[in-house]
């Protein structure tokens, strides 16, 4: 008896174990749902800016609802997924039979001009003239995106407009990159600047830098905005100054070349995520099968030769489980997003760091799409990754690591996870995610380290804690203890930065601005071994008054998910400010009105309620939270392991200095699409194998 319950004790100890792990996956979803409601259920309390003292009953139905709203979407998800996913076996079991599936298929084929609309796996019956349209919008939509080229000419054709009408959109950042570059330049020529001093004031004091920071040698150059933007911008602005007399045409360029890098970045991600370019297809007629708009009858079908016949290579086949392209809904609404959405068109143009990253992380995405969809479990090696696909990952790394300094966190971690997930590619890993990430980051590190440059000021990673420190020292400074006032003393001027507290932004807290701001944050004069304190100090003033400082930590967090929150800055801003309308030479007077104009339009669009949401950067990440809940309750750990970047941003957002700062959203709305696509692609059926399937799409315990 002993024996014979040891030998089969396993079985139940790994059902145990596989629903404690259920448990604690749907636990952490109805979290994140938890913290989407919280945030919506606060909102109203932070926008008035009365804090957590005043949430009333009004707030907890609000919670309750919000919660029931985004756990039933999470649910949905899910459900959505074993429902395919039980339709997949049905299927499978199904192609036993090869002459009822040729049947099958032949059946397909003949009726694909019958009058009938394929929505979420059902027929729905339409009139032959509406079937008719249907399916000729269909195919157009699908010849209009059959390959990246195509997409970026109808990117192209839409976004035209916007270069030509608005020119070039920016902010304060590119101004004052581009006068660190021209003292450097000064500099460099022999003319005589001020550096260090008390009563002086260089570009390094705008943001401001820490004087402890800065070299013995004169150097006006920082890694603020990332040193290299900061040269390739500094340069054209004086290329242009030099040729023209002002930074106007410099900064018209700069934006038609984002333009177009943008159209190809999108052009790029979608091809991979529309047409699965990495599958063979038949050397006649690629995506012209009849079946190609309707996923659902590849799942029913015989296992189709899409081999190269002439060319005696090895045969692959569509399986039941090899995924389709997209269908014509998808690409449409996807490439209406691109198309229409503010926060895509107006970034094109809009020389700030955050779009030029957002358009490299949309690239890079779709790269890392096909590793994902080109991995597969059996055990012989994975098929061979296209060599574009390899130096496409290595150039848009560098582009990322150049434009954003919180790249090279996200980098590292994804090469880790990569290596989990996929380790029999790991050279693959190391030669396009991790070398980029070192050379990059190691020789901007490298010029930072021997003078040559000034590093960050690290207070621009603190905005949480300076708000916190900064609202309790409004609200109550009387509950800041007396230790931790001393230690704060050579950072911060305490009574300054209470009155520059402001509960949406700390660049106020933190001094950033023209020579005339509030001195709170003490940057001439503070030290290495000052700023040792300063975790300390804010500890002691948190334990002193948790409710006031937590009022602080999501009055600066929570609009990044709350969808009833409008953005603190959109992404209109940047074409409509007096940057741009105002303090330039010949910008301001191009098409003023009309600048004005599409501003307010836009403006208008996005306070309408819902139908505004889609302008806002805070729909894409709540809907975007909750797909990747319902991924965890699913346990797709591959999925996840490359959609942790995405989570990896939001916690950007969290430690950003500004709530609801519409730039920093950017890369994940632009490729919810895309994730909305492998999700429904994930339900249906696996990544891409050669020959018979070896298992199902889902990242089950066992994948």
């Amino acid at each position: 008896m002993d024996r014979d319950h040891l030998s089969h004790s396993p079985a139940p100890t790994r059902t145990a174990l596989a629903r404690v792990g259920a448990a604690l996956c749907w636990l952490i979803a109805a979290l994140a749902c938890a913290w989407i409601a919280w945030c919506t259920a606060i909102g109203p309390l932070m926008r008035a800016d009365a804090g957590l003292a005043a949430f009333r009953w009004t707030n907890g139905v609000a919670f309750v609802a919000m919660f029931v709203v985004c756990f039933g979407i999470v649910w949905l998800l899910v459900r959505s997924a074993h429902r395919a996913a039980d339709s997949d076996t049905r299927t499978t079991a199904s192609l036993g039979g090869a002459a009822d599936s040729t049947a099958h298929l032949s059946d397909s084929a003949h009726r694909t001009s019958a009058p009938a609309a394929h929505l979420a796996g059902r027929t729905i019956a339409l009139p032959p003239r509406a079937a008719r349209f249907f399916a000729a919008a269909g195919r157009l939509t699908v010849r209009a995106t059959r390959n990246w080229r195509r997409i970026w000419l109808v990117l192209a054709i839409g976004w035209l407009w916007i270069p030509t009408t608005l020119l070039v959109a920016y902010g304060a950042d590119i101004l004052s990159q581009t006068r660190e570059f021209a003292w450097a330049w000064n500099q460099w020529t022999g003319l005589e600047q001020p550096y260090i001093g008390f009563f002086s004031f260089v570009p390094m004091d705008i943001y401001p830098t820490a004087h402890y920071m800065w070299s013995t040698d004169p150097t006006y150059l920082t890694d603020q905005h990332n040193i290299v933007l900061t040269v390739i911008y500094g340069a054209s602005a004086a290329l242009s100054r030099y040729l023209t007399g002002s930074n106007d045409a410099g900064f018209v360029v700069l934006a038609a070349l984002q333009w177009l890098f943008a159209g190809f970045c999108c052009a790029s991600a979608a091809n991979r995520f529309f047409n699965l370019p990495w599958i063979p297809r038949t050397a006649s007629a690629p995506h012209t099968h009849p079946d190609y708009a309707h996923p659902e009858r590849l799942r029913t079908a015989t296992p189709i030769d899409f081999a190269h016949p002439e060319r005696g290579s090895r045969i692959h086949t569509l399986t039941a489980h090899t995924p389709a392209p997209a269908g014509p809904l998808a690409r449409a609404l996807v490439m209406l997003l691109f198309l229409c959405c503010p926060l895509v068109t107006f970034s094109t143009i809009s020389l700030t760091k955050s779009p030029l990253f957002a358009f490299a992380f949309t690239w890079w995405f779709g790269l890392m799409y096909e590793l994902y969809m080109t991995h597969r479990n059996a055990p012989a090696r994975p098929q061979r990754t296209r060599p574009v696909t390899i130096a496409a990952l290595v150039v848009s790394c560098v582009v990322m690591l150049v434009s954003a300094k919180y790249a090279w966190y996200i980098l590292m971690i994804q090469v880790v996870l990569s290596l989990l997930a996929d380790r029999r590619r790991w050279r693959l890993y190391l030669l396009t995610l991790l070398l980029p990430t070192v050379l990059v980051h190691g020789a901007i590190a490298m010029l930072i380290g021997s003078g040559a440059i000034i590093g960050g000021d690290p207070i621009e990673s603190r905005g949480a804690q300076l708000q916190m420190i900064a609202r309790v020292a409004q609200r109550n400074p009387g509950a800041i203890p007396e230790s931790a006032a001393r230690k704060l003393a050579p950072i911060f001027n305490i009574d300054q930065m209470a009155q520059a507290y402001r509960s949406e932004d700390a660049d106020p807290v933190k001094s950033s601005g023209i020579q005339s701001k509030k001195v709170s944050y003490r940057w001439r004069s503070v030290t290495a071994e000052d700023m040792k304190q300063f975790n300390a100090a804010w500890f002691e003033i948190v334990r002193a008054d948790p409710q006031t400082a937590f009022d602080a930590l999501f009055a600066k967090s929570y609009g990044y998910f709350d969808v009833f929150d409008p953005p603190y800055v959109p992404m209109s801003y940047y074409v409509d400010n007096d940057y741009v309308q105002q303090s330039n030479t010949w910008i301001k007077h191009y098409n003023h009105d009309w600048r004005g104009g599409v501003a307010h339009v836009v403006r208008q669009w996005s306070r309408i309620p819902v139908l505004g949401w889609v302008t806002h950067g805070n729909f894409y990440v709540t809907l975007t939270l909750l797909i990747g809940a319902a991924e965890l309750a699913l346990r797709r750990w591959r999925a996840l392991s490359w959609h942790m970047p995405l989570l990896l941003l939001m916690g950007v957002m969290i430690t950003a200095p500004a709530n609801n700062f519409e730039r920093h959203m950017l890369p994940i709305a632009f490729v919810f699409g895309f994730l909305c696509i492998t999700f429904a692609r994930d339900n249906r059926g696996g990544s891409w194998v050669h020959g018979p399937a070896r298992g199902t799409a889902h990242d089950s315990p066992r994948a």
